[in-house]
């Protein structure tokens, strides 16, 4: 039996059809799910998101039994000067995803902290000052729309990898209406313990990702890391986070035909420690 507050997003499925990966959240037995809307990485949601599109996405998603939790997107470098027409067009892209979350019933975006990479492109300060700047952006036109920004601000890949980081760029969004993703994979591949991350951002963790890790690797099945997944959800607990914990299992060490067994073992074992 899987606890409703365990959910699976589409990533964990991201090589079949949105309307194969959902089915397949409802049959094992999750209650909710993320919808995956990363070029690249999961193309269940079309970059370009005309009318027509967001019409077929929530279509597929109205027929599917879960509900969406939320809607993990990306609206570009943040940390890149645009020009006048580059804003207008990232603006645009943002309230294609927010008409997304509306059709589908989502409540939040999840945005990332800034561009691959773990180098600046011009300077660290100046950089965040900008994902800050455009985070908090963001967060205004979702609001007008009755949806929540969060972000992922502790992310392995990007300029924000390590906790340090992450924090300073938690400092500059403290006005800013968002909340933060925490993901036990990219904390534990950049050698940090969840633990202490959770002292560090407790109250500000609106939602968790799910997935194993070793230093260095996040691709790693739920049980074949070094994720401490019953410390970590504890801790969760004592300091009263009420949110879900979503299993983003974009994984490498398992076959395509094994994952669904691997996550319904993956959303079993999260249920016992919740």
């Amino acid at each position: 039996m899987i606890n409703p507050r365990v959910i699976c997003s589409s990533i964990t499925f991201r090589r079949r059809p949105l309307a194969e990966a959902l089915t397949l959240i409802e049959e094992i037995g999750f209650s909710g799910f993320d919808l995956g809307a990363l070029p690249g990485v999961c193309d269940h949601v079309p970059y370009e998101l005309t009318p027509s599109a967001v019409a077929e996405v929530a279509a597929v998603v109205k027929a599917a039994g879960p509900a969406t939790a939320s809607i993990n997107g990306d609206i570009g470098d943040l940390n890149r000067v645009l020009s006048d027409a580059e804003q207008d067009e990232r603006d645009k892209h943002l309230q294609q995803l927010l008409d997304l979350c509306i059709a589908t019933g989502s409540p939040a975006l999840v945005l990332p902290c800034g561009s691959l990479g773990h180098q600046p492109i011009r300077s660290l300060a100046e950089d965040l000052d900008l994902v800050a700047e455009q985070l908090t952006r963001a967060s205004r036109a979702a609001a007008d729309r009755g949806v929540v920004i969060w972000v992922e601000e502790l992310h392995s890949g990007r300029i924000c990898y390590n906790t340090e980081r992450a924090r300073q760029l938690h400092d500059r969004l403290t006005d800013a209406g968002t909340g933060v993703v925490m993901d036990f994979s990219h904390i534990v591949a950049t050698g940090h313990d969840p633990v202490d991350y959770i002292a560090e951002f407790g109250e500000a963790i609106t939602h968790v990702h799910v997935r194993d890790a070793v230093p260095g690797n996040i691709n790693v099945s739920v049980g074949r890391g070094q994720v401490d997944f019953a410390t970590g959800v504890a801790e969760l607990r004592r300091i009263g986070y009420a949110g879900v914990f979503s299993l983003e299992l974009e994984t490498h060490d398992v076959a395509e035909d094994e994952r669904p067994a691997a996550a319904r073992q993956a959303g079993e074992y999260l249920s016992t420690l919740i």
